[in-house]
């Protein structure tokens, strides 16, 4: 099992797999995440949102935030690989969890997903009320 910590937390400073990391990821990435229900109809505010990658024996968080009015969080910077260079290479991606949970409708869920440097990346998460899952099965 993997402690979690903040990436804040002074302990990583001299942690050789964190400090591999950021060599590895100089760049940045940006995530946005769109709570939603009804196909996008309805934002869901309040939302909690926890950002984490696994790394050495850390669970390392880089975000906690919950959804706006408009059930958005906006500009989460993630690191990434470094662009690339030329048309000729393969852009490198690092990958992190997303953990979404409403106490609302009791919802959880759990969102793996990949950043690149320089790229922004939209997480939409549907939330179907308890009401329509238990009445039409969604």
């Amino acid at each position: 099992m993997n402690n979690r910590i903040l990436v804040t937390d002074e302990a990583l400073k001299n942690d050789s797999s964190y400090l591999d990391f950021i060599k590895n990821n100089p760049g940045y990435s940006t995530l946005k995440v769109r709570a939603s229900a009804a196909n996008e109809a309805y934002p869901i505010e309040g939302v909690s949102i926890v950002v984490s990658k696994v790394i050495g024996n850390y669970d390392v968080v880089f975000y906690e935030g919950k959804t706006d009015s408009s059930g958005m969080i906006n500009n989460i910077i993630l690191p990434s690989p470094r662009a690339i260079q030329n048309d000729m290479e393969v852009p490198s991606f690092t990958e992190y969890q997303l953990i979404a949970k409403s106490e609302v409708d009791d919802f959880y869920k759990v969102y793996n997903f990949s950043v690149c440097c320089g790229i922004t990346v939209i997480q939409y998460i549907n939330i179907t009320p308890k009401v329509m899952e238990e009445r039409y099965g969604y």
